[in-house]
């Protein structure tokens, strides 16, 4: 089965984390770039989660009323009728949730996730294949090296000069094509001007 990748704004939204050992921990590492607010429940924590900056660590048994205004829960513990309690309940609460080892009682997956700067791609195999969605990760992570992210900066920029300019949407992206066009296919990136001069000439 395919799945459809959401793209959803965590900053700030509470995750909680049940389980404290190195599958948790890297559930964790994986969230944490976007400024979720991260908490772990588990009577036993891995001394890595420390070292995690702005997660909150909670040593003791998980309880139902941890779940108070989670946006999202990773069931993470070694205790499948536990992980399978927090599923039952957080379906029941509308809390997204997600079981690891245990794709049955999930709301949601984790892709393999490639990110840079403002730039992040997810990829799925439908968790039919966790080995070739590495592979395509390592494959995406070669894409982004620094002129390509400067391009991608650079698009950015003039993006409200180039909706500001030109009235259609068909317009509009033949200009950002060939502003794009224009940063990848010279060695050097376009200057302010030589960027204002090439928008003007369309």
């Amino acid at each position: 089965m395919a799945y459809f990748p959401f793209f959803i704004d965590i900053k700030d939204r509470k995750i909680l984390i049940v389980g404290g050992g190195n599958v948790a921990l890297r559930k964790a590492e994986k969230l944490l770039p976007f400024d979720a607010e991260i908490t772990v429940v588990a009577p036993s924590i891995c001394y890595e989660f420390s070292e995690l900056p702005g997660v909150r660590l909670v040593w003791r048994n998980y309880r139902d009323s941890d779940l108070y205004k989670a946006f999202a829960v990773i069931a993470a513990t070694n205790d499948r009728v536990l992980n399978s309690h927090i599923y039952e309940l957080c379906t029941q609460l509308g809390i997204l949730v997600n079981t690891v080892d245990d794709p049955e009682n999930c709301g949601f997956y984790f892709p393999a996730i490639v990110k840079k700067n403002n730039v992040t791609v997810g990829i799925s195999t439908g968790g039919k294949s966790p080995v070739f969605a590495r592979f395509i990760k390592e494959k995406a992570e070669t894409i982004f090296d620094e002129k390509t992210l400067a391009a991608g900066e650079i698009l950015a920029m003039f993006r409200p000069l180039i909706k500001q300019k030109f009235t259609t949407e068909e317009q509009r992206k033949n200009a950002a094509n060939a502003l794009l066009e224009r940063c990848v296919k010279k060695p050097e990136l376009p200057s302010e001007s030589e960027i204002t001069e090439l928008l003007e000439s369309l």
